[in-house]
């Protein structure tokens, strides 16, 4: 019985942070849905931000076992720490305010600057949870499916809508996200 709420436990945490990370695609999704955007773009970004939202926690999860190898129970303290810092900078970064974003999304460049952009969080928490040794194929293809599908909603939000989402999502992802570090430090 306790081996199936462990499971449940971590299947929930791992769905969790798959949300929280999301969250950032879904944030400048609506900024750049805002701007007017095709559908068939649309596809295009979530795909390939999906595709980051596997790699980037990959191999943030591969340097994460190697450190949780070498640091034994240290690890779990950084994990956490890493947690907290990565969530405390998400809600900074939401309260300074909208930047331009000087790179056309449309451009194989700016496509990928923008995918990497809203994935590199993915990779610290890979780091975080390649430390504590978690499901690595569940956890990067719930990542990278949260990660697309978010950035699809952003998307077709920011091309219906206006901006009162935007600034607002990453916070929330953030306040996730240090919650869980605390969560792993207590």
């Amino acid at each position: 019985m306790t081996a199936a709420s462990a499971e449940t436990g971590q299947l929930i945490t791992i769905i969790v942070m798959a949300i929280a990370l999301g969250m950032d695609a879904f944030s400048l999704g609506i900024g750049i849905g805002l701007r007017g955007i095709r559908l068939l773009d649309i596809l295009k970004i979530s795909f390939v931000i999906g595709l980051f939202h596997v790699i980037m926690p990959l191999a943030g999860m591969f340097m994460g076992h190697y450190v949780g190898s070498l640091l034994g129970d240290v690890a779990t303290i950084t994990g956490g720490a890493l947690l907290i810092l990565l969530g405390a900078h998400m809600i900074f970064s939401s309260f300074k305010g909208p930047e331009v974003r000087a790179f056309d999304h449309r451009t194989f460049l700016g496509l990928i600057v923008f995918a990497l952009t809203v994935s590199i969080d993915s990779m610290s928490v890979g780091v975080s949870l390649g430390i504590f040794a978690t499901d690595i194929a569940f956890t990067v293809l719930m990542f990278g499916g949260f990660g697309g599908v978010m950035s699809v909603c952003g998307l077709l939000l920011g091309r219906h809508a206006g901006s009162w989402i935007g600034d607002y999502g990453e916070a929330v992802g953030g306040v996730i996200l240090l919650a869980f570090g605390i969560r792993f430090l207590i």
